[in-house]
C-alpha cells in the first residue's frame, strides 16, 4: 500500500526539485528563484481546500499572504545587484515559468503527502513520527537508486559537467546533506502531525535563519529587507500556529463530545 501511494505523491516533488536547475543554467536570478519557489505555501493552502476538504478561514488566508509578502520583501527589498537585472528577458521569463510550475507542484506534493501517506486521524504521535521517517527513508532510497541515472548522460553530452567533490567542498557537502536529511524528516513529521499549510509556512522561517547565519558566520550585512521580511514570516507563522492549534482543539472537543454521546446512547 505504501508503494502504491508513494509514486503519485512524490512525482510532483521530483519535478519541482528539477526546476531549481534552471537557476544553474542561468535562466533566472536568485531573487526570482527564492520568491517564486517559496510561494508554494499559497498553493499548499489552495490544494488543501479541495483535496483535504479544509474550510477556508480568514486567519489562515491572511497568514499565508503575510508569509508570501515576507518572502517577496526578503527577495526584492534590497535588490540593488545590477548583474541580476542583466540577461535576456525571454530567457528569464521562461525560467520563471518553469519555477512557477515547480512551486505549484511542490504545494501539491505537500497536500498529497498528507492525504495519501499520513496515518489516519487518531493515530498516536509516536507512530506518526515513525511512519513519517519510514516514508522519508523510502524517498531517499528512491533518489539514491533511480535519480542518479540521468547524471552520467548529462555529463557525457556536455549539457552539465559533474565531478566528485574533494577536500573542503566534500566536507561542506556532507554537512549540507546531513542538515537536509534532518530538515526533510522534520518537515514530513510536521505535515503528519499538523497540516501542509503550517509546515510550508514554517519552512519559510529558514529564509530568515539563513540571513542570520550568513551574518554570524561570514559577516554579511543583515539588511533591513531581510529583517522586515523575516519578522513578517515569523508573524505569519505565529498567527497560523494559533489558528491551527485552535482548530485542532475544537476538533478534539467535538470528537470527545461525539464519543460521550455514543456511550450514553449505548447505555440507554
Amino acid at each position: 500500500m505504501l508503494s502504491t501511494h508513494l509514486s503519485p505523491s512524490t512525482s510532483p516533488l521530483t519535478y519541482s526539485s528539477l526546476t531549481t536547475l534552471v537557476y544553474f543554467r542561468n535562466l533566472t536570478t536568485p531573487s526570482d528563484l527564492t520568491a517564486i519557489y517559496n510561494c508554494s505555501a499559497f498553493f499548499a493552502y489552495a490544494f488543501s481546500i479541495p483535496l483535504l476538504r479544509e474550510k477556508p478561514q480568514a486567519d489562515k488566508i491572511i497568514s499565508v499572504m503575510i508569509a508570501v509578502v515576507g518572502v517577496l520583501v526578503v527577495a526584492y527589498g534590497d535588490n540593488t545587484n545590477k548583474q541580476e537585472q542583466d540577461g535576456s528577458a525571454n530567457t528569464r521569463l521562461g525560467g520563471n515559468m518553469l519555477i512557477g510550475v515547480g512551486s505549484v507542484l511542490y504545494g501539491l506534493y505537500e497536500v498529497l503527502y498528507k492525504k495519501l501517506l499520513c496515518p489516519p486521524s487518531g493515530t498516536s504521535s509516536g507512530r506518526s513520527v515513525i511512519f513519517s521517517n519510514t516514508v522519508c527513508a523510502c524517498i531517499g532510497a528512491f533518489t539514491l537508486l533511480i535519480l542518479w541515472i540521468p547524471l552520467p548522460l548529462l555529463h557525457w553530452t556536455g549539457w552539465e559537467t559533474f565531478e566528485i567533490p574533494t577536500g573542503e567542498t566534500a566536507k561542506l557537502l556532507s554537512i549540507s546533506i546531513f542538515a537536509n536529511a534532518v530538515f526533510s524528516g522534520s518537515f514530513l513529521i510536521l505535515i503528519s502531525l499538523t497540516s501542509p499549510v503550517l509546515s510550508s509556512v514554517a519552512a519559510l522561517l529558514t529564509i530568515f535563519l539563513v540571513a542570520i547565519t550568513d551574518n554570524i558566520l561570514f559577516g554579511r550585512e543583515l539588511t533591513s529587507a531581510a529583517i522586515i521580511g523575516g519578522l513578517l514570516i515569523i508573524a505569519a507563522f505565529g498567527l497560523l500556529s494559533w489558528a491551527t492549534w485552535k482548530e485542532m482543539r475544537e476538533e478534539s472537543e467535538k470528537e470527545a463530545t461525539d464519543l460521550t454521546s455514543d456511550i450514553e446512547d449505548h447505555d440507554d
